[in-house]
């Protein structure tokens, strides 16, 4: 089977930005190509064209371009162009896109195309209680209503984005976001720095940094040698139009916490996994994300989460089993929660073991790459014979890219 990926971002070196979006694409697409798939990834807004290689992954960097007018529609029709060229060429049998900025707006394919719901600006700006821009929402509900299928990596993001954009659920298939889980193996979950708490992930309000400095003031008045290692870009502030959040949470770490505070900012990928073995306890009080990749990430690590209990954050931790779930504005709560960790090696490290199995379970990229490649496959074959029957019989398709084209061809769609 021929895949193709539309993306803003891509972990290569030649690629200019790489965050979560991109994390999860790489996972899939590697793991697609272990199962013998030919993946293809079209990374826009590039600083220059150029075809390059991931494992066996063809990666197509297209340069961001410019125009007199309208470039939100005429880099849109130039990417189009270009991919359709490609599929055309390579013979690619279905495209996939996310749903952040409605990129695929104005596009059209001669393949089906699934949106996959990394997060739109909608669905986050309705988590973050923030108005969004009229032509954004427009963009984004456009480039959806087209698609032939969606893909949401949680349930809570599927249906808060069913929601957002009046959407068919029967279109919509819950596959979560995986790990290559040879990666993320921790062999000493017994050895670590002892009383460090690590964040990593964008400083930004949404994923509630302002609050883990006000947690990290509480639990050093319990326990003063703790140390917060943070690990992540630094972001402006939407509300206060401050051009720096960590300058944010400086206004509010106490002047003990100031000194107890190791920022990092951006590191390569590969040095996260070595901050995250050499972690106590992870914690991730976010109030916007679809899933959460360094969560599953640190827990694949075995180790001890204190995570959002937000939505979608229940379906990747299990309370008090395999780590905790607290909401974000609970300050004394997390506080108590970190405190009750750092004190207890035992509860650590069974905590650690029970997050690896919950990981194993539902998030192992092998595992996951072929529910997307049953979900991706059977209907492109025999559209002709299907809909043959399908009219015969007077029945409408069950799954939701035969749906879709099924409605395309008859004219009983909305």
């Amino acid at each position: 089977m021929k895949i193709g990926f539309i993306t803003p971002e891509y972990p290569h070196p030649k690629v200019k930005f790489a965050a979560g979006i991109a994390t999860s694409i790489r996972n899939l697409a590697l793991a697609l190509v272990k199962k013998g798939a030919d993946v293809t990834v079209f990374v826009y807004h590039q600083r220059e064209s150029e075809i390059v290689y991931d494992e066996g992954v063809e990666i197509h960097l297209i340069k961001k371009q410019t125009y007199k007018f309208f470039t939100w529609y005429f880099y849109r029709k130039h990417v189009q162009k270009y991919v359709s060229y490609v599929v055309q060429e390579k013979a690619i049998d279905i495209l996939e896109a996310p749903d952040w900025t409605g990129i695929t707006a104005f596009m059209k394919f001669k393949v089906p195309l699934v949106i996959r719901f990394h997060g739109s600006d909608a669905y986050f700006c309705k988590l973050d209680g923030r108005k969004q821009k009229f032509k954004n929402f427009m963009f984004e509900k456009l480039a959806i209503k087209k698609a032939s299928a969606y893909i949401a990596p949680t349930t809570y993001a599927g249906l808060e984005t069913q929601k957002i954009f009046g959407l068919n659920k029967k279109k919509i298939k819950t596959i979560h976001y995986g790990l290559q889980l040879e990666h993320f193996v921790n062999e000493n979950p017994n050895v670590y720095n002892r009383n460090t708490i690590l964040y990593i992930g964008t400083i930004i309000r949404k994923k509630g940094v302002l609050e883990l400095a006000q947690i990290f003031n509480k639990v050093l008045v319990k326990k003063p040698n703790t140390q917060l290692i943070l690990i992540g870009g630094d972001s402006s502030d939407i509300k206060t139009g401050e051009s720096s959040t960590y300058k944010l949470m400086e206004q509010i770490f106490s002047t003990k916490a100031k000194k107890q505070v190791n920022y990092l900012g951006k590191i390569p990928y590969e040095a996260i996994k070595e901050h995250i073995k050499k972690a106590h306890v992870c914690t991730y009080p976010s109030f916007a994300e679809t899933l959460g990749m360094v969560t599953i990430e640190s827990m694949a690590m075995q180790k001890p989460v204190v995570n959002t209990s937000i939505g979608w954050a229940q379906e990747l931790i299990d309370d008090g089993v395999n780590g905790f779930l607290v909401h974000p504005s609970k300050i004394d709560d997390n506080s108590v929660k970190i405190l009750e960790l750092l004190n207890d090696e035992a509860l650590c490290l069974q905590i650690g073991k029970a997050a690896r199995q919950k990981i194993e379970l539902l998030f192992d990229i092998q595992k996951n790459a072929e529910i997307n490649i049953d979900y991706y496959k059977p209907p492109i074959g025999s559209i002709i014979n299907s809909l043959f029957h399908i009219i015969i019989l007077n029945v409408r398709p069950k799954h939701p890219i035969m749906y879709n084209l099924f409605d395309s061809y008859s004219g009983l769609g909305k």
